[in-house]
Parts: structure tokens; sequence; C-alpha cells
């Protein structure tokens, strides 16, 4: 088994579609602290199924999330940081777990419902500006490992508790990447005793981690010049469609 095999009846343009997708949800992410999760399963679904898709992000997620805590180092809340991965190693492999178990088409349900979710989630929870304290923090960071572990695009509910805890800029992004570094490492883990890390997921993964690195760089670059509540439409639209695409399909093949 070699990594090149992973890339077995995918073509050139596909790959550069997935190489494109990578580069934008990057920058996307540094600039607002979410993105990544959320877009690229509306390339990878179609080319490789929804069951690799989960670790195929969080292995890619490593670079992604890696560059993102350089570039925004000085800013990370290490205390917050270690309150939250504390409370959510343990629910994070349990979620990692019980993903390992779905079908494709389960998996499917999962991450769309997921994707759909996370939009009206985001704008309740920015509307109404909760403030928690540490205990707050820690007893959110529990149900936040579940849904981390076992589906993608939730990285909005880890960004609403830090900013509830009163995190803001710069701080909140660069500790939201150190966190996914530490769930991500949990992620890994399970899902290569389950046997689903394969050649196809680490092909993909390195692609879209290779590629993504710069983003976080080009990002830093912009994130005082571009309006983010311009980007976040974009993408709200666009996670809803896909996610309304990836349950359509499971749907179709459930039935059928």
């Amino acid at each position: 088994m070699t990594i090149v095999s992973g890339f077995a009846d995918i073509s050139i343009f596909q790959l550069l579609l997935v190489a494109m997708m990578a580069l934008f949800a990057s920058i996307l992410g540094g600039l607002a602290g979410y993105g990544t999760g959320a877009l690229m399963p509306l390339v990878l679904v179609p080319l490789v199924g929804a069951e690799p898709v989960v670790p195929i992000i969080a292995i890619s997620a490593l670079f992604t999330n890696s560059s993102r805590a350089v570039a925004y180092l000085r800013y990370v809340d290490r205390r917050r940081a270690l309150i939250v991965l504390a409370c959510a190693a343990v629910t994070t492999a349990l979620g990692a777990y019980g993903y390992t178990r779905l079908t494709n088409a389960g998996a499917a349900l999962v991450i769309g419902t997921m994707l759909i979710l996370s939009v009206p989630l985001r704008r309740v929870l920015r509307r109404r500006q909760v403030r928690i304290g540490d205990t707050g923090l820690a007893a959110g960071s529990v149900g936040y490992g579940v849904l981390v572990g076992g589906t993608s695009g939730s990285g909005v509910i880890l960004l609403s508790l830090l900013m509830a805890a009163g995190l803001e800029g710069a701080a909140v992004i660069a500790t939201d990447a150190m966190i996914s570094l530490g769930t991500g490492l949990i992620k890994i883990s399970v899902f290569g005793l389950a046997g689903a890390v394969t050649a196809q997921v680490l092909a993909f993964a390195l692609l879209i981690g290779g590629i993504a690195i710069p983003g976080a760089f080009l990002a830093k670059a912009f994130v005082e010049r571009m309006p983010v509540h311009i980007h976040a439409a974009i993408l709200d639209v666009a996670v809803i469609t896909g996610g309304l695409v990836m349950i359509s399909a499971a749907a179709r093949h459930l039935v059928g």
C-alpha cells in the first residue's frame, strides 16, 4: 500500500479542485477560525464517499492548525486551551469511535446534519452573547468533544465557547487552533486503531494539509482587511447547500 495509490481513479482536474478548495477553506479558517471542516466535505464526499471524510479532515487539520497556531502563537490562551482539552479528551475519543461504526449513508447523514445545524447555531450563539466562566467552559467542552470526535464542521461550537469565555479576535483563532491540534491527535489515534486510516485517507489528507499551510499566513495578512460578515454569509449558503446534498444522497441510498 502506497500513498499514491490513494489517488487511484481520481483525475487531475478533481485533485486540482480539492487543492483549490483546501487553500480557499484554509484562508477562510484563518480569518474566522472556522470553515475548513465545513467546506471540504462538499468536494470530498462526491469523490470518496462520506466514510473517509472525517479521518481525512482530522489528519489534514494537523497541518492547518499547526500553521495557524504558529502564525498566531503569541495570542494563545494556554489556560483555557488546557481546560477544554482536559474536559473534551474522553468524549472526543468516544465520538470518533462512534463515527467508525457508521455506514457510508450514516456518515453522510451525520455530516450533512451537523453542517446544516452549524449555521443557525452560530447565529443564535452570537446573537445571545452568552458569557461563561471556567466551569461553564469545562462543561461545554464535554459535549463539544462528542461532536468534534464524530462530525465535521463542529468548529463553530468551540469558537462560540471560547468567545463566551471572554476571548476575542486573534486570541479566539489562536486558542481554537491549539485545542484543535489536541483533539485532532486523539481522533487520529482512534481512527488508526479502528483501521480507518487507509492509503486514500492519507493521500487526500497530505494533499489538503500541504496546500492549506500557506493559507493561514495569507489569512493573517488579510485578517484586518476583509469583512468577516461577507465571508460568513457566503459560507453559510455553501454549508447549508452541501449539507442538504449529502442528506439527500444518504436518503436515496437508504431508500434504494
